[in-house]
C-alpha cells in the first residue's frame, strides 16, 4: 500500500503537470485533425512521420536547450551556430574541395568550444547568460557573413548519400513484408533526433551529471553548499548544447542541401519554444526529454493543420504557437505556486 501511495505521489507531482499538458494537448489537436482532415490523409503514417522529418533539426537543438533551461540559463546562439555549421560544410565542400566529414569535424570543434567558452564566462566571470550567448550569436552570424553572403549548394557523393538515406516503413501482408501506402520512411535526421532524445533522457535520469543539472536549476547556492561541481556542470551543459547546435546544423544542411549565412534566423526562439511547450521550466529545475519530444510534435502539428486546410495563411501558425507558449507559461506559474504550497 505504501509503495502504491509513493507511486501515486510521484505521478501527481506538480512538476509533471506540464508534461501531461503537452501530451494531452497534442492528442486533442491530433484528434481534431483526424476528425476534420482524416479523409484527406491527415491520419496516415506518412503525415505523422513528416512531423519529425520537417522539424528534426529544431528537436535536436531542443535537447541541448532543455538542459540549459533546467540549469536556469538560456542560450541565444543555437540558431547562429547551426547556420555556421551549414556554412562550414557548404564552403569547405563546394569551394575548398574538402571532404564533408572534415568540415563536420571542424564544425564540432567550433561549436563545442564556443559552448564551453560561453559556459565558462557565464559562471566564472558572472556575466548573465542572456548577454553572453547574445554575444555568441553575433559572433557566429558575423563569421557566417565573412565566409560568404551568398547561398552555397552542397554537392558531394557522401553528403548526397547521407541526405537521401532512408528506412522505409513496412507492413506484413500475404506472407511477406511490403512498404506501407502511402510510402513513409525515416531518414537520417529523424534517426539522429530520436537518438539525441534517448541520450538526453539517459543523461538527465540515469547519471550523476544529470542529477547535478537538476540540483543547480533548483537552487544553485544550495547545490554549491552541498559540494556539487556547479561550475564544471554548467560549463559542460553549455558545451553539450554547442554539440547539439552543430548536430542541428548538420541536420538542417542535409534537409536543404545548402549553406546560407542568414539561415535559421530566429531559430533560437523556435528551439526555446519547443522546450518550454514541452514542459521545461524557464526558472530552472524542471524539464524532461519526453516533454521536449512532444513539444516539437505539438509545435509542428499546427503548420500541418494549416497545410491541410489550404485556406489559411502560414502566419496563423505563428499566432497559434504564441498562444500555446502563453498557455504553458501560465501553467508554469501554476506549477511554481503549487510546488511552493507543497513545501
Amino acid at each position: 500500500m505504501k509503495n502504491k501511495q509513493t507511486l501515486f505521489n510521484k505521478l501527481t507531482n506538480p512538476k509533471y503537470i506540464m508534461v501531461y499538458a503537452t501530451i494531452g494537448i497534442f492528442l486533442i489537436i491530433y484528434a481534431f485533425g483526424a476528425f476534420v482532415y482524416g479523409d484527406k490523409g491527415f491520419t496516415t503514417v506518412r503525415t505523422f512521420v513528416n512531423l519529425f522529418i520537417d522539424n528534426a533539426y529544431f528537436g535536436i537543438s531542443a535537447v541541448g536547450m532543455t538542459m540549459v533551461l533546467i540549469t536556469g540559463g538560456i542560450d541565444l546562439s543555437v540558431g547562429a551556430v547551426a547556420s555556421l555549421t551549414g556554412m562550414f560544410i557548404a564552403y569547405g565542400t563546394s569551394v575548398l574541395g574538402l571532404h564533408p566529414l572534415t568540415c563536420i569535424f571542424a564544425a564540432l570543434v567550433m561549436g563545442v568550444s564556443l559552448g564551453l567558452l560561453m559556459g565558462w564566462v557565464i559562471h566564472y566571470l558572472n556575466v548573465p547568460a542572456f548577454i553572453t550567448t547574445l554575444t555568441g550569436m553575433f559572433f557566429a552570424r558575423g563569421v557566417c557573413s565573412l565566409i560568404s553572403r551568398e547561398s552555397i549548394d552542397i554537392h558531394h557523393p557522401f553528403f548526397d548519400a547521407l541526405a537521401s538515406w532512408k528506412i522505409y516503413l513496412m507492413r506484413y501482408a500475404d506472407g511477406h513484408w511490403v512498404r506501407i501506402k502511402p510510402i513513409a520512411f525515416i531518414n537520417f535526421n529523424v534517426l539522429l533526433f530520436l537518438v539525441m532524445i534517448a541520450i538526453g533522457t539517459f543523461i538527465l535520469q540515469k547519471t550523476r551529471f544529470g542529477r547535478n543539472i537538476y540540483a543547480i536549476g533548483g537552487n544553485e547556492q544550495s547545490a554549491s553548499l552541498m559540494g556539487l561541481p556547479v561550475g564544471r556542470t554548467k560549463v559542460l551543459v553549455y558545451g553539450f548544447n554547442g554539440l547539439c547546435s552543430v548536430l542541428a546544423g548538420i541536420s538542417y544542411a542535409l534537409y536543404v542541401k545548402s549553406g546560407w549565412n542568414l539561415s535559421l534566423q530566429g531559430g533560437e526562439l523556435e528551439v526555446i519554444t519547443c522546450a518550454v511547450i514541452g514542459g521545461t521550466l524557464l526558472t530552472g529545475g524542471v524539464g524532461y526529454m519526453i516533454g521536449t519530444l512532444f513539444g516539437v510534435l505539438l509545435k509542428s502539428i499546427i503548420p500541418a493543420l494549416i497545410t491541410f486546410n489550404g485556406n489559411l495563411l502560414s502566419w496563423w501558425g505563428k499566432i497559434a504557437t504564441g498562444l500555446l507558449l502563453l498557455l504553458f507559461i501560465c501553467i508554469q506559474r501554476f506549477v511554481v505556486t503549487t510546488s511552493g504550497k507543497r513545501k
